[in-house]
């Protein structure tokens, strides 16, 4: 219904190699969810914004902390230099800004460099304030930690050896502080201070940041889950249809000698002459042929796109007309149409979304014999119908399952796909579904459809 293909010219079922073509090509479309994907890029640039606001943090922290030293404590630091390794930290952190707006993508080993870069830059300040003596070395740890959570094993391994490079280092190349004169218990205190605020900035950064990125990948991991969840929906949806193409093509040769019989019988002399066999003969010939328009129905929207086939209209046109269709079709004058949408609208009159309201007022008519609404309201630039019933109700657990296939409270093997099509459509469509209980007998499925993929140029995406 929703993937469509052009039907068979033979008037015969699809040959197992279109068939075979058609579920690879599914299978091909499930397998490009393992690897890289728009959820992963865009992950990727919300992880990169955070090492960037990150970066701005590190910037603001090291001026307070080296205006702290060397004017509060009277500790000289070579302010030039160390203000260089700031200024070459902002210049980065712009350019970073500028470069992730004008990117498509952004990758593992991008974000591997940005942690190098930072890895680097405390490294330099660092060596220029006591090396490994200084007690904001434990800051490595913060780098490995973001290296840990958002790159490859591969490249969190780069990253460990490049800090444990960078402490080794430090250990015999550095600026020594030039301590002011103070007793050994003086100073022992400044460095148990100095160790002191070092383990508290590791502490709020990491449960900062650290609870910010997995909350990223956590939307990442519950949009793939989606992904995989829609991908299995159309491969369920392409299967079904291969099924009901091939079932209507099948279809085709009883129901044509089924109307050639009731020819026949109509035309003999003692069938004819009986009024009443000639009603049921009538009513008989009448239901075939509804058989042979849905057969065909069929196959022509197997195979033809949104537009072709469809004739212009309006939204109250088209539901007057679509009400008295179904009214006729079932012999049914319980279904009450109520129209307060308002000012009429353009739109295209599509066999999809005939069929897919056809199919809960189905489901409603089936509980509900005595009496089923459909009620058409504007929202904004949204058609909003309820198919309203007073039947049983759905039961909790379906509720929380709407649209899911094989979920039905008939008892019918195979049932739930009615409504599992419906939704299917009209989220192709850019709209949704949702179903509740009324408080004391009976439910209403809505269905919400943005007027823009009704209008004329809209519709389903390829």
């Amino acid at each position: 219904m929703l993937e469509r293909s052009s039907p068979p010219d033979d008037g015969k079922m699809l040959p197992h190699a279109e068939l075979a073509v058609a579920l690879q090509s599914q299978a091909d479309a499930r397998s490009g969810l393992t690897g890289a994907s728009p959820t992963d890029d865009e992950t990727n640039r919300k992880n990169m914004a955070l090492l960037i606001q990150l970066r701005w943090t590190a910037v603001v922290g090291q001026i307070v902390t080296i205006g702290a030293v060397h004017y509060g404590l009277g500790i000289p630091l070579p302010l030039e230099r160390m203000g260089a390794v700031i200024g070459a930290l902002v210049l980065l952190n712009v350019s970073s800004l500028v470069w992730v707006h004008h990117r498509a993508a952004i990758t593992n080993n991008e974000l591997l460099v940005a942690l190098m870069l930072d890895v680097a830059a405390l490294t330099a300040q660092l060596y220029l304030s006591g090396g490994a003596t200084n007690p904001f070395t434990s800051l490595f740890l913060l780098q490995v930690t973001l290296g840990a959570v958002l790159l490859d094993g591969r490249s969190t391994w780069s990253l460990v050896a490049l800090t444990c490079a960078s402490f080794v280092w430090l250990t015999v190349a550095y600026r020594p502080l030039d301590l002011p004169p103070n007793p050994l218990s003086e100073t022992y205190t400044l460095t148990v201070a100095g160790m002191l605020l070092g383990f508290i900035l590791n502490a709020v950064l990491l449960v900062v940041f650290v609870t910010r990125i997995n909350r990223n990948l956590r939307e990442r991991d519950a949009h793939l889950a989606a992904l995989r969840q829609h991908a299995a929906e159309q491969d369920h949806i392409v299967r079904m249809g291969l099924l009901a193409s091939g079932a209507a093509h099948e279809l085709g040769t009883p129901l044509a000698s089924l109307s050639v019989i009731l020819s026949d019988w109509r035309r003999m002399p003692d069938l004819a002459a009986d009024r009443e066999l000639a009603e049921d003969l009538a009513e008989m010939e009448t239901s075939l042929q509804r058989c042979k328009t849905i057969v065909t129905g069929i196959l022509v929207s197997a195979g033809e796109a949104r537009g072709e086939g469809s004739s212009p209209t309006t939204v109250t046109a088209f539901l007057t007309d679509m009400v008295e269709e179904w009214r006729n079709a079932r012999s049914a004058r319980t279904l009450y149409f109520v129209n307060t949408f308002g000012e009429d609208v353009a739109i295209v009159s599509d066999i999809a979304l005939k069929q897919v309201i056809f199919n809960v007022l189905d489901n409603a008519y089936e509980v509900s014999r005595d009496w089923v609404e459909l009620l058409a309201e504007r929202e904004g630039d949204k058609l909003v119908l309820s198919i309203s019933d007073r039947g049983p109700g759905f039961a909790p657990e379906m509720l929380a399952q709407v649209g899911k296939p094989y979920q039905s409270s008939k008892g019918r093997a195979g049932g739930g796909l009615g409504l599992f099509l419906v939704v299917n459509v009209v989220r192709k469509l850019g709209g949704s579904v949702t179903a509740e209980n009324h408080r004391k007998r009976g439910a209403t499925v809505r269905l919400t459809l943005p007027l823009a993929t009704l209008a004329i140029g809209g519709g389903f995406d390829a």
